[in-house]
């Protein structure tokens, strides 16, 4: 620990967003130095013991020389993009080409060749991607994000989607950085580990959007679409089709009962139960 307060042995990756943003903060308040590899380093936070450099995940170059000396990497999956996984493997290349030994990957829960959600498909690419290098690795699949749910609420007070009556485990970004730090600051412990990150009970829409009234004020309900349904209703915004797909495919991987298993490897990891979405909403 001494070592680490001394010089950068941990990389973070999206620093300069919502969870990595919080990861960065988290081990700055804990006095460890870091490198923040991002893609615009005026955006980057000002932490004590940080420093920034620039690198995206396509520049397998630029990420090697900015991971050049990391011993341990968090790897925020990159913006969703139809060749997202490519993307991943050039920064793993990058990584391993640098002499990284771990490598911390946020996933996506149930990660699987066949999910329903077609983001998913991505992150088991990737993951699998990342065993066959020899890297030591963690794998934190998060569950859908609880600090969200209020974007799904349209205008007029309704979430849409088709997710039947299925339930989801939504966790919050806090559980999320608090379970990614623990294993930044002791990546043996958990190598070859994987971790499904959830809240701590799985909700319908309909329980989701009475939480989301009862503490916000605003009225909201839930309308379970058809697919169908889905697709017209999203053909507003003129989206790529993988992109229209990924949003649809958010709900039915709800409907399809995938996203609806509790676990306990928030507390395990945290070391404090993982916080109910009422708890995340009125933060």
């Amino acid at each position: 620990m001494a070592d680490q307060s001394s010089r950068a042995l941990i990389a973070v990756t999206g620093a300069t967003g919502r969870l990595g943003g919080r990861v960065a903060r988290r081990l700055a308040e804990r006095g460890i130095a870091q490198r923040l590899v991002v893609r615009d380093p005026s955006r980057a936070p000002e932490l004590p013991g940080a420093s920034a450099v620039q690198a995206s995940f396509e520049k397998g170059e630029a990420v090697r020389a900015a991971l050049e000396g990391m011993e341990t990497v968090l790897m925020v999956s990159a913006a969703e993009t139809p060749d997202r996984v490519e993307r991943h493997r050039t920064f793993v290349d990058a990584a391993v080409d640098a002499g990284v030994r771990h490598l911390v990957y946020i996933s996506f829960y149930g990660a699987a060749a066949n999910a329903t959600f077609t983001l998913a498909r991505d992150h088991y690419a990737t993951e699998s991607y990342i065993r066959t290098t020899g890297l030591a690795h963690t794998f934190l699949r998060d569950n859908l994000y609880a600090d969200f749910t209020p974007f799904m609420v349209g205008d007029d007070g309704v979430i849409r989607g088709p997710a039947g009556d299925g339930k989801v485990a939504v966790v919050a970004q806090d559980d999320i950085a608090d379970a990614a730090t623990a294993v930044l600051l002791d990546p043996h412990a958990h190598d070859a580990a994987t971790y499904e990150l959830t809240g701590p009970e799985a909700l319908t829409f309909t329980e989701i959007a009475e939480i989301l009234q009862r503490v916000t004020g605003r009225p909201t309900t839930y309308h379970a679409e058809t697919v169908e349904e889905a697709y017209r209703s999203r053909a507003v915004y003129q989206a790529p089709d993988w992109q229209v797909d990924a949003w649809v495919s958010t709900y039915t991987a709800v409907a399809a009962g995938e996203l609806a298993g509790v676990t306990d490897h928030v507390e395990r990891l945290a070391g404090r139960p993982a916080t109910p979405l009422a708890d995340v909403l009125q933060r």
